[in-house]
């Protein structure tokens, strides 16, 4: 209760937030608050809103409401996890709205917001299993009444691949992985690396470069470029405003790039200041020098392959510091990888510290390092900018893969070249130690201008005019591996050229500015050729000369660059001594770059530079276009657009002459199978993208068609059958070439008219151009021909899915409004492909791919065909009548199958509603033509007829159409839109029912079943409308049969089926009753059958109601009595195969609860319908489960009573398992003969024997329970059971037991049946008692038995229960209190015995008189005597005072034996006179107050002898007052004597039990049970008068003694003695 209270505030606290957040987004919107508070939706779901907003605003609002009902559900339910995302999921709409309605959005950022929402909206709806919604392109909802079926059917495919998509997403990002990676990858070729820096923790004291790029540790080379981020001294970034957005993303890497053994994230720090850090005097120090700190490197191999992917994760990148000890400052490392010391030295290379940090194990970083994240994003720039917003935005630094990314894309223009500083080797020269040589790279022309902000030192940074290398302190040979990209207009580069000058830098500010160039190193870009600068290493010559003419461009551009030009020239490249050339001089010293192009319009290939360039020397343009042919690949697709375009325009510009046809057909063909080769297969989309946005060649259809009809003409020539093979291969594409130009035709359609027939001109168009063209009659001439195709296809089930495509695209453009008439068309396709269509989607599985498509093109057609179209259908089939009933029958079965097993998701609503829609008008339609043609006598097709019914049915009751199941909103929709087809599709059934006439008779009893379900549809009209059927089909039957037998054995069984699968409700059963009672009165013959039939039915559904209610509930035993109450009503009625039926649920449901007794009842009331004989077959119905296999019922009764017997020992019945066995010995022995499996069950028997006398069995308690009160169910209300209890279940455990049932029901503090107003009540009440089961002994037990076997009676096989308690009636009498008190004694009757197939059963109850509650009493008091006697007997040390307090009680004259007010109650002739029915009773009580003066006579002489003397004088007055007492009953009531020392044996008695030393009592009750000549009367001599017998109100002292042989029994000092009689098994009295 706490925790309950607890969740409400919090829940309420919560949702007053959500309110004030609301009211604080839209406080200046046009929706009040309270429309857009999710709580407000729930409370108000019903209230139309029309908004004058945009649809999307109004479709946010309706699914605000819609989840926020479910948002509560998930509440209640507490569904946390579920209820958080639809939270957050509420809140993203609200706010996205209020940012719409504020119109403060620019377009660009309004559109991508309601992507956003859309996105949301159509998520959202598929994890709350709501519909699935489909839009246009823009994001609104499609009408389905405005577009296609084919539309419709694409646009709920592109939805749900894009909400999977998005699961998926959600799904991987849950289980920290992508599970969608190879999916996503397999789509985009290409992929980046996200990288977010989030912090540099170094120890740097000056400014620094941090170069951040990925690495290939095998290769040793970086595979991308840099992104830069300049760290200030204070230790943050230099730009503040970019301080916690340092974000980059490493884009174009590809599948090669997957395949990469190792990938390393590699950062390199460069500080840039002082030459040596140690030194202090900053005044006299050279300043701004870049010089090598250290760096961090991090294995992302997992990441770039997916292993890991967590975006919100942060690493660590430790970072290598270089060291600054002296000793190793001198020392020339190793570059290899495999050489891993522990510390770098401070001139270590960059590079060669890189390789050390990947093999070394650890890096000593003490705590300094980098802090990143990193995300593996797939496709290119452009869709990760669209797809992943927020992430990479237009702020993000793009660093680019050096190299071209696995496809370039038409319109992506690059023109970069990556230029390393690889290495070089400068000699001391004068100086004292080596040079610490800064290398300054620039970009000039060739009149040695200096071209601006053309070099990029990384992403991130802006561009500059010459880059410096980093210093490498006193290196003679220096390896710097860094890499910058040039970028230069593509117009300039002809006439570029790279620049490097090297200079010494020295430590102190003075030394440093009197440093010059001292030499001078360059490469032109472009070379003597027209080639661009080939990729990879280039030895470049170091010139030597004064400063001021190094800087002169036309000083050395003359000279050669390269030690290759300069061995070209003739010059050695090699030699100790420097050459002269001209005023420069070639340095001993070397100097080595490497370069790489990556430009779309920069090539190194002469040929292919050749036919870009046709235009300037179209002399070698037939040699070019045969070159082309021989250029690399890769080089060619590199260039893909520029050589296709140049190809275009080599035969546009050439539109006269054919001469170079056929040569740019070849090259075409040539680049198409580039394309179709698996190394360049990723280029397809290029190829794709490039057709639709880039090709403009108009004309180019007509000479590419010229050329490869010459092909075709020609096939058999020498050399032309290779090429035409090639063009086959490419005729895909050269088609596409074909129809993308004829796009263009309408702009110049009337010089094609001059030019082609129209006819003519349909061979070349494209099938959409055809269709589109309104004036065209070019349809005429196509269409034919592709339905002739069409139908040859499908008909031998080839290349379905091109068929499926064709007929897809023919049928959306037959739908547009603006293509002129085409009822023509329609007609076409309906004669030739409908019926073949409809076949394909009959053979077709479920599973195929293209099920759904075949589906949704035949709903096409029947929906494009109007009526016209359907009463022209019969005719196609020409005079064969059983064409159309073949036709229908596969149209019937194929509609059942698809309504019964739908081909769309159950989401795909609007694609199921017009389905729905379309399929009802066909089948109307199909069943004017039934009526027409299959309805008269000579023509009637039951099988057809009965097709319909069942078609119609299931399309009825199918689970798409029943609106009470869906939410109000939901079904006001499908209203609003469709009506309730349910409804039209019924009153079509019910006319076509009664078009019947005399047929109907025909479909009875089978279509009982069906009409039945329609009739169960919850629609009130509907049930109106149908339920009469039931009665035209009693009469029908009636008239034929003169009974309805068969109608109403269907019913019976199809109700029982129904109404267990959820169908039927109250009110159709009193539709049910009222109608076709109605029917029935008016009826002549059927008045009063039909009204039995009628309250039959009722009664049944009434039980059936109650089981379906209770069918799943948790309490097994409610569903237990419903169960009882449906097999009972089967049993009366004669229905044997449900009566089993429910038999076995009952049966089921006992073995679920280990009731095995129970279960073992059940089975046998089922083997009580077999009979014994091996003779009689054994109906199907009889064996309803699988486990039996019998062909007999004698076969099937041995298999039930074997498990029986098993359930009964299992239950410790052993007693029913015996009996059960006797019967089965019987079979064995002398019916089947046999003896194997008789010895096997004598065995069980015996052990079953030993068990009852040796195992002790637990009694379970029996308790009345009565339900009272309307809260409970009809079949327990204001009823009183009586239940058998578990083993050893006190009362207590069995209350709590039942209440835990019934949770909201209060317990009843009385034992008295309750008043009206309790029982009218709408509460719940309990009573509950213990009660006390009578013994009844079965006849065999004639004698005296072990209390062993006779204990298992006292416990069951009991049927009546007693429960007594005193109550007093009318006022107290003062005199005598006893007159008006009774004991209502509440005597139980079950209707079964107990144990049996229930724990419990009803009972009724019994009122008893005062006068027995007397002789119960009297009885109770005499055995309370008799026990106290009996137990001093037996113990002589036993305490006095009990007994004295006992005896004294009762002598005490006050009391006077406590009969004394019996006597003034009943003994009076009034009473007598009253109550002359009691006269037998009253002699009973009588003969009780007699028989109380011997037990006291024995009572007080056992005082006598034990008193002590003390107690002497109370022990006389006792006696005194005895004396008393016995001389007024003797007197009144008679002399009793008592019988004692009998020398018996060991006994037990029947009934009551009670000795007084060797003498005991029996009541009369079970005198009267004896046999009477059981006892001769005895003569008792010694003057006793008096006669022991069965006379009213004597039941004598009966004495329980094994008899045989005469006896005679004398006491010592007796006067008296009498013989036993010898009738064996009799008692003596």
């Amino acid at each position: 209760g706490w925790h309950s209270f607890k969740t409400r505030q919090k829940y309420q606290s919560f949702e007053k937030q959500l309110d004030t957040s609301i009211m604080k987004q839209t406080a200046l919107l046009s929706y009040p608050k309270l429309l857009l508070n999710p709580f407000f939706f729930f409370l108000r779901q019903h209230e139309t809103v029309i908004p004058n907003e945009l649809p999307l605003i109004q479709e946010v609002t309706t699914t605000l409401r819609e989840w926020s009902i479910i948002w509560r559900q998930l509440y209640v339910q507490d569904n946390r996890e579920m209820f958080r995302s639809v939270r957050h999921m509420i809140y993203d709409l609200i706010e996205w709205r209020s940012q719409i309605l504020s119109g403060t959005l620019p377009q660009d950022e309004l559109k991508e917001l309601k992507k956003k929402v859309t996105a949301k909206i159509d998520y959202g709806n598929r994890i709350l299993d709501l519909d699935l919604v489909v839009r246009d392109e823009d994001g609104n909802i499609l009408d389905p009444e405005q577009t296609s079926t084919i539309s419709l059917f694409r646009a709920h495919e592109i939805a749900s691949k894009q909400v999977e998509e998005r699961l998926l997403e959600e799904k991987s990002q849950k289980q920290n992985i992508d599970i969608n990676r190879q999916a996503k990858f397999a789509a985009t070729p290409s992929f980046a690396l996200f990288v977010n820096l989030k912090n540099v923790v170094c120890k740097i004291g000056e400014d620094a470069e941090v170069l951040m790029s990925l690495y290939d540790p095998h290769e040793s080379k970086f595979i991308s470029e840099n992104y830069l981020v300049r760290w200030s001294s204070s230790g943050l970034p230099k730009d503040i405003d970019r301080l916690h957005n340092l974000r980059a993303v490493f884009t174009d890497l590809g599948s090669k790039d997957l395949k990469r053994e190792k990938i390393s994230f590699v950062c390199q720090i460069v500080r840039v200041g002082r030459m040596e850090l140690r030194d202090n005097n900053t005044r006299k120090l050279t300043s701004g020098l870049r010089r090598p700190f250290g760096v961090a490197v991090m294995d992302v191999t997992d990441i770039i392959n997916g292993k890991v992917d967590d975006e919100d994760k942060q690493h660590f990148i430790p970072f290598q510091p270089l060291a600054l000890d002296d000793a190793i400052r001198h020392k020339q490392l190793n570059i290899s990888s495999r050489f891993s010391p522990r510390v770098a030295g401070e001139n270590d290379f960059l590079q060669t510290v890189i390789n050390k940090v990947i093999a070394a194990k650890e890096v000593n970083h003490k705590g300094q390092g980098l802090w990143v994240t990193l995300k593996l994003l797939p496709g290119d720039i452009h869709q990760i900018r669209k797809e992943f917003p927020h992430l990479v935005d237009r702020s993000t630094a793009v660093a680019r893969k050096m190299g071209f990314p696995e496809i370039i894309m038409p319109g992506d223009v690059r023109n970069d070249i990556y230029v390393t500083l690889v290495q070089g080797d400068f000699d001391k020269g004068s100086k004292t130690t080596a040079k610490n040589v800064e290398v300054t790279v620039s970009v000039y022309d060739e009149d040695g201008k200096r071209l601006e902000s053309v070099i990029f030192p990384g992403a991130g940074d802006e561009a500059i005019s010459e880059y410096k290398s980093v210093i490498y302190y006193q290196v003679k040979q220096p390896r710097w591996f860094e890499t910058v990209k040039v970028a230069i207009p593509i117009e300039d580069v002809n006439r570029s050229h790279l620049r490097f000058t090297f200079r010494h830098r020295s430590s102190q500010d003075s030394k440093d500015k009197s440093e010059k160039i001292f030499a001078l190193a360059f490469v032109k870009l472009m070379r003597y050729d027209g080639t661009t600068l080939r990729d990879g290493e280039h030895d470049l010559i170091v010139y030597k000369a004064e400063a001021k003419k190094l800087e002169d461009a036309s000083t050395y551009l003359s000279l050669p660059s390269t030690k290759i030009e300069l061995e070209e020239k003739g010059h050695s490249a090699t030699g100790k001594s420097m050459q002269n050339l001209g005023s420069c001089t070639i340095s001993k010293d070397s100097f080595q770059i490497s370069t790489l192009v990556c430009s779309t319009k920069l090539t190194q290939n002469v040929d292919l530079l050749g036919l870009l360039k046709w235009r300037s020397n179209t002399n070698l343009l037939q040699q070019n276009l045969k070159q082309l042919m021989k250029v690399d690949g890769g080089e060619v697709v590199k260039f893909l657009q520029d050589t296709l375009d140049a190809l275009f325009n080599i035969m546009m510009e050439n539109s006269e002459s054919e001469t170079f046809d056929t040569l740019v057909f070849d090259a075409l063909v040539f680049i198409i199978g580039l394309i179709a080769d698996r190394k360049f297969q990723h280029f397809n989309p290029v190829l794709e993208t490039y057709i639709k946005k880039h090709f403009s060649a108009t004309l180019a259809y007509t000479k590419l068609t010229k050329v490869l009809k010459t092909y075709v003409d020609n096939a058999e020539k020498c050399g032309i059958t290779d090429q035409l093979f090639k063009a086959m291969k490419a005729l895909e594409y050269i088609f596409k070439f074909i129809g993308a130009a004829l796009k263009y035709l309408p702009a110049i359609v009337n010089d094609v008219k001059l030019v082609f027939d129209p006819k003519e001109l349909s061979l070349y168009n494209n099938t959409y151009y055809i269709y589109k063209k309104k004036k065209c009659n070019c349809r005429e001439i196509l269409l034919p021909t592709m339905t002739d195709q069409l139908k040859y296809h499908l008909e031998r089930q080839e290349d379905l899915e091109a068929c499926c495509q064709l007929l897809s695209n023919i049928l959306e453009v037959l739908y547009k409004k603006d293509v002129g008439p085409t009822q023509r068309h329609v007609q076409i396709i309906m004669e030739k492909l409908l019926r073949t269509v409809n076949r394909t989607v009959i053979s077709m599985g479920r599973d195929s791919e293209l099920i759904g498509s075949f589906v949704a093109c035949m709903t096409a057609i029947l929906r494009q065909m109007e009526d016209y179209h359907y009463a022209h259908l019969i005719k196609t089939f020409g005079k064969m009548r059983s064409d159309v009933v073949d036709f229908l029958m596969e149209t019937f079965i194929m509609f059942k199958n698809l309504i019964g097993k739908n081909v769309y998701p159950f989401d795909w609503v609007i694609m199921n509603m017009m389905q729905n829609k379309v399929f009802l008008r066909a089948i109307n339609q199909y069943a004017d033509m039934l009526n027409k043609k299959f309805l008269d006598q000579a023509n009637f097709e039951l099988q057809l007829w009965n097709n319909y019914f069942h078609l119609a049915v299931a399309f009825l009751t199918q689970e798409s159409l029943q609106l009470e199941n869906f939410s109000s909103a939901k079904r006001a929709k499908i209203l609003n839109k469709y009506g309730d087809m349910r409804r039209q599709i019924g009153f079509e059934i019910r006319d076509m029912w009664y078009n019947l006439g005399q047929h109907k008779i025909k479909f009875i009893p089978e279509m009982v079943g069906p009409i039945l379900e329609m009739t169960l549809i919850p629609e009130t009209e509907l049930r109106k409308a149908t339920i009469p059927i039931f009665f035209d089909m009693m009469q029908c039957e009636f008239h034929s049969t003169r009974s309805f037998q068969m109608f109403e054995n269907e019913i019976i069984t199809k109700l029982d089926h129904e109404v267990e699968g959820g169908r039927g409700d109250e009110q159709y059963k009193v539709l049910f009753d009222k109608i076709l009672l109605e029917h029935c009165r008016k009826h002549k013959y059927l008045a009063k059958s039909g009204e039995t039939f009628v309250k039959l039915v009722v009664r049944l559904m009434e039980r059936l109601l109650d089981y379906r209610t209770i069918m799943h509930d948790e309490n097994k035993e409610n569903r237990m009595s419903c169960t009882v109450n449906v097999l009972n009503f089967y049993k009366e009625i004669e229905r044997e195969e449900m009566y089993i039926r429910y038999l076995y649920k009952l049966c089921d449901l006992h073995k679920e609860c280990d009731n095995y007794t129970e279960a073992a009842y059940t089975l046998l009331l089922h083997a009580k319908l077999l009979k014994v004989s091996t003779d009689i077959p054994c109906a199907a119905h009889l064996t309803q489960r699988d486990g039996y296999q019998a062909a007999t019922q004698g076969q099937l009764k041995d298999q039930l009573y074997q498990e029986i017997i098993h359930y009964f020992d299992k239950g410790k019945m052993w007693e029913e398992a015996i009996a059960l066995g006797k019967e089965l010995a019987e079979q064995y022995e002398n019916e089947m003969f046999d003896y194997e499996q008789l010895s096997e069950l004598l065995r069980k028997q015996a052990q079953f024997y030993e068990n009852i006398v040796k195992v002790i069995r637990p009694k379970p308690d029996y308790f009345a329970v009565g339900y009272y009160g309307q809260g409970f169910p009809t079949f327990i209300r204001n009823k009183v059971f009586i239940y058998r209890g578990k083993e050893y279940e006190r009362r207590e455990d069995f209350e709590a037991r039942l209440l835990t049932q019934f949770p909201n029901a209060e317990k009843m503090k009385t034992t008295s049946p309750p008043g009206d107003e309790i029982k009218n009540s709408s509460g719940q009440y309990i009573q509950c008692f213990t009660v006390k089961p009578k013994l009844d002994l079965p006849p065999k037990f004639h004698k005296p038995v072990s209390e062993q076997i006779v204990s298992f009676y006292r416990v069951n096989e009991v049927q009546r229960f007693e429960y007594s308690r005193p109550v007093r009636k009318g006022e107290k009498n003062p005199d005598n209190e006893f007159a008006n008190m009774w004991i209502e004694r509440t005597i139980y009757v079950t209707a079964y015995k107990l144990p049996g197939i229930l724990r419990w059963f009803e009972v009724k109850s019994v009122e008893i008189s005062p006068l027995e509650n007397a002789i119960e009493t009297m009885q109770l008091t005499n055995d309370k005597i008799n026990n106290m006697i009996q137990q001093h007997l037996n113990d002589p040390n036993l305490p006095i005072n009990p007994l004295s307090m006992l005896l004294n009680g009762i002598v005490d004259p006050a009391v006077m034996g406590g009969f004394t007010n019996y006597e003034k109650a009943f003994f009076t002739e009034r009473y007598m006179h009253e109550h002359p029915e009691d006269h037998d009773k009253i002699e009973k009580l009588k003969d009780l107050i007699a028989w109380q003066i011997p037990f006291l006579a024995e009572g007080i002489r056992i005082h006598g002898e034990k008193v002590t003397e003390a107690l002497r004088p109370f022990h006389e007055r006792m006696e005194a007052c005895f004396r008393q007492l016995k001389d007024k009953v003797e007197k009144q009531y008679g002399v009793r004597a008592v019988v004692s020392h009998l020398p018996t044996r060991r006994f037990k008695q029947f009934g009551h039990f009670s000795t007084l030393g060797k003498f005991f009592t029996m009541s009369g009750e079970v005198l009267e049970q004896l046999p009477r000549e059981a006892v001769d009367a005895p003569s008792i001599p010694g003057g006793v008068q008096g006669q022991v017998g069965w006379g009213p109100g004597q039941p004598g002292l009966v004495l329980n003694v094994e008899v045989g042989s005469p006896a005679v029994s004398r006491r010592a000092g007796a006067s008296w003695s009498f013989e036993v009689p010898s009738n064996p098994g009799h008692s003596m009295i």
